[in-house]
């Protein structure tokens, strides 16, 4: 479960085994989670689930994944490659 990035105390992450999921990133900051599939062609993200996570919250998670936007889908490409091996 890598940790690709923290910004304003929320932890962005992967899961190593979901299979064959879409592309998506993991949130958590304290016991609120969450997750985001991500939707790279038209630059969108949908919630998929959330957890203990107020609208601020979702606001500010998604915030800090269109200005990363480029960065998680580089580093989902990267961490898929290295686990397909």
């Amino acid at each position: 479960m890598p940790t690709i990035l923290i910004m304003l105390g929320w932890r962005f992450y992967f899961y190593a085994n979901e299979r064959d999921e879409p592309m998506h990133v993991h949130c958590q900051k304290g016991d609120a989670e969450g997750k985001f599939w991500l939707i790279a062609d038209t630059f969108e993200t949908v919630e998929a689930h959330a957890y203990n996570m107020s609208p601020a919250d979702k606001r500010a998670v998604r915030r800090i994944i269109f200005e990363h936007f480029d960065y998680i889908v580089g580093q989902w490409s990267e961490f898929q490659e290295r686990k397909n091996g």
